[in-house]
């Protein structure tokens, strides 16, 4: 049924008037209204390279359901979230195997999740066994790149897996990068103790992005060379950064993006498949990790080495203007603009003839952001008592 917005653009705050049928935007014109301060923000929906799960539920667990994925998927629809790629941990052949089989056919039978599936990130196995880069990643299933065994998961998941992380260090790795870049699908480098060497292969080989940049590394390392300055430094390799407030301080996220050129650096939230879940211990597939008092998830026993992200994607892009010293428009673009560029998907845009997947927030006093709605695909699947009327006709 046709509907009609009337919110602030978020990037340069003029109302306007978007009328949307069926999946798509079919008018964008200038809203003349009495008070354009009372009004929502709205932005493309949010876009997410890296969510393991929510709620204890990881996408990578052996006994995977398609009801599973659909009811993690929307967990993530208020949130401001329309579009996702559901990502799998270094696991046994036979879980990811399991895991993607049930995102295949969580796509098939339930529409919101194929419409916000837009993808599915592969994060290992094919990573460095040592302690810190390997983070939460249990050590059993760490192994060389095998492209025959990538090629059954891909087969498994319907032809859905858009980006693999790996270490260019591992055997095989650099043939792995350039038949992967050649199917069609995003290489990144993450997990790794790689030398400056590997780091340059593997960019030369087609990688292009980094993974949660400064994460997933040594709790000690050689002041230079090492495998965060040389991803830092070339500018063939775009980076994805966790800014949760607890995975990065604000002096690491300035630098990256002062480093990185502009458009070359994505917001992920990393969620874990606890987050959402209340403080305390939780043993999984992965092994034992603590949900702590203060939000941070941890590999239990210490309080140094962080497995994934207690925060969603909107979290991420409030704390980023904190931390980074950026604009809202800007860091909404790491997790809109951004990332479409890099993955090759569907532009969104607040333009005629794009799909309907938007964004409707407030910007709270203290920087917060507070999602009041969400339309994916042209339908509005999330709306909260704070949606001030005459927002939605």
């Amino acid at each position: 049924m046709p509907f009609t917005l009337i919110a602030r653009r978020f990037d340069t705050a003029q109302p306007i008037r978007i009328a949307i049928d069926g999946r798509n935007i079919i008018e964008v014109v200038p809203a003349d209204v009495p008070d354009p301060d009372a009004l929502s923000f709205v932005a493309p929906g949010l876009f997410d390279i890296q969510v393991n799960g929510w709620g204890g539920t990881w996408f990578s667990q052996a006994n995977l359901t398609p009801e599973d994925v659909a009811r993690v998927v929307a967990e993530f629809v208020p949130h401001g979230v329309t579009r996702l790629f559901p990502t799998l941990i270094t696991n046994s052949f036979e879980s990811l195997k399991a895991g993607f089989e049930a995102i295949a056919a969580a796509c098939e039978r339930f529409p919101l999740v194929a419409d916000m599936v837009a993808g599915c990130h592969l994060e290992g196995p094919y990573i460095s066994a040592e302690d810190g880069p390997r983070g939460a990643h249990p050590k059993e299933h760490v192994r060389a790149a095998d492209w025959n065994e990538f090629e059954a998961l891909q087969r498994a998941s319907g032809d859905r897996i858009r980006l693999v992380t790996l270490a260019p260090e591992v055997p095989g790795a650099i043939d792995f990068i350039r038949r992967a870049v050649a199917a069609g699908v995003v290489v990144s480098i993450g997990h790794t103790a790689a030398e400056p060497s590997d780091v340059a292969a593997a960019a030369e080989a087609g990688a292009t992005l980094s993974t949660h940049l400064g994460n997933g590394a040594h709790g000690t390392l050689r002041r230079h060379p090492n495998y965060i300055w040389e991803q830092l430094a070339d500018d063939r390799l775009a980076a994805s950064i966790i800014a949760d407030g607890h995975h990065l301080p604000a002096s690491v996220v300035r630098t990256v993006l002062r480093t990185k050129p502009a458009g070359r650096v994505i917001l992920t939230c990393d969620a874990s498949g606890y987050a959402g879940c209340r403080p305390g211990l939780y043993h999984g597939e992965s092994g034992e990790v603590e949900v702590l008092d203060d939000g941070r998830i941890v590999v239990a026993g210490q309080r140094q080495f962080l497995a994934g992200s207690g925060a969603a994607t909107e979290e991420c892009v409030a704390e980023i203007v904190r931390l980074g010293d950026v604009d809202l428009p800007e860091a909404i673009r790491m997790t809109t603009d951004y990332p479409e560029r890099l993955m090759g998907a569907e532009r969104i845009r607040l333009e005629v003839g794009s799909r309907a997947d938007l964004c409707l927030f407030h910007v709270k006093p203290d920087r917060r952001i507070e999602v009041v709605a969400t339309v994916v695909a042209g339908e509005v699947r999330y709306k909260s008592t704070s949606l001030r009327a005459g927002t939605v006709v």
